[in-house]
């Protein structure tokens, strides 16, 4: 294995122990079933079988894509699709080989696609608050007895409080948590099933009501979930290459941009400077507050710390998982696109 300095840049690499130490403490708190990790925030089966290594065996996926390629791995012992969908002929068709897949649903039509496409078992999505997908609570015993009349299997209910998870007022974010917990509870006395699915990196100590939460982030993390104090740690970076300084070095240009990195959560930071924009393929540097000149040379390598972890990785071949400078092991981004 090369060392990084020999790589082309940009890079997208993980601190390993960093990362083993984040799998290890969500696997402790939330053992098993109880956690759900959802593929969307690593886009990896090298990643997935980690997990599953940890005991993690049912997993939440994002896009038909993401089914699709766990599937193909061997990690198809239950993948919730936690997403609607319209089109579900590619789901029947791993279903039909023998995956076992869960569809959520938030209507008629989507129970309809599920039926046409193969689909035998299903959840009902509630809205608990986000304004995303998800049927009302009066609503959701109604689909479920439609669903069960076309022949599916209700697993229970799923009702993500994504609204909730950037709180930074824990108290608050609890009350908020369970007030959306206690919908979702509602929603379930009147639909069944063993699953009650929610919650993610951001609730998953205050969501005690969910048999299953859905988190992913944790592994990684990012600066926005940085500020939530949370038990882990930021492993994740895009390693640039600084390729310009201003002659009187007041600002530094390295070759990564806002096309290798997840911008919708705003800029990502780096340690010794302060970033000023990020362009297509470059970022912009400045010194520190306090600082005249920036403190690096042309050619040296800087890790910027993406500020939304999913979207980064998505952009990227691989994840090179790293231990100091070495390169331990490189993890294929094999579950992006749809």
């Amino acid at each position: 294995m090369r060392d990084l300095e020999n790589r082309s840049t940009p890079l997208l690499v993980v601190d390993l122990p960093i990362f083993e130490s984040n799998l290890t403490t969500m696997s402790q708190s939330l053992p098993g079933l109880s956690l759900r990790p959802h593929v969307k925030a690593f886009k990896s089966t090298s990643v997935a079988k980690r997990l599953f290594a940890a005991g993690h065996t049912a997993f939440c996926c994002a896009t038909i894509k993401e089914v699709e390629g766990m599937v193909s791995a061997g990690l198809a012992d239950d993948l919730l699709l936690a997403n609607e969908v319209l089109d579900t002929r590619r789901l029947g068709s791993v279903i039909a080989d023998g995956a076992h897949v869960t569809v959520a649903v938030d209507s008629v039509e989507t129970i309809d696609a599920a039926s046409r496409g193969g689909v035998k078992n299903v959840l009902i999505d509630v809205n608990v608050g986000l304004r995303r997908c998800g049927c009302t609570v009066p609503q959701a015993g109604r689909l479920a007895d439609y669903a069960r009349g076309n022949g599916l299997n209700i697993r229970g209910v799923m009702g993500y409080e994504g609204h909730l998870m950037m709180m930074q007022d824990r108290e608050k974010q609890a009350d908020e948590v369970r007030i959306s917990m206690e919908a979702l509870l509602a929603a379930h006395q009147d639909v069944g099933g063993p699953i009650i699915s929610a919650g993610g990196t951001g609730t998953f100590e205050l969501n005690t009501w969910a048999t299953e939460i859905q988190a992913g982030s944790y592994l990684f993390m990012d600066t926005h979930y940085g500020k939530s104090g949370l038990p882990f740690q930021q492993c994740l970076s895009v390693l640039a290459r600084v390729i310009s300084i201003a002659e009187d070095r007041s600002w530094a240009v390295v070759d990564a941009g806002s096309k290798a990195l997840g911008m919708d959560h705003g800029n990502p930071t780096v340690y010794g400077g302060i970033v000023a924009f990020c362009s297509d393929e470059h970022t912009t540097l400045y010194p520190e507050k306090g600082q005249r000149q920036v403190p690096w040379a042309i050619g040296d390598l800087i890790h910027l710390s993406p500020a939304h972890v999913d979207p980064t990785v998505s952009k990227h071949p691989e994840i090179l998982a790293v231990r100091g400078n070495k390169v331990i092991e490189e993890w294929l981004v094999d579950l992006r696109d749809w």
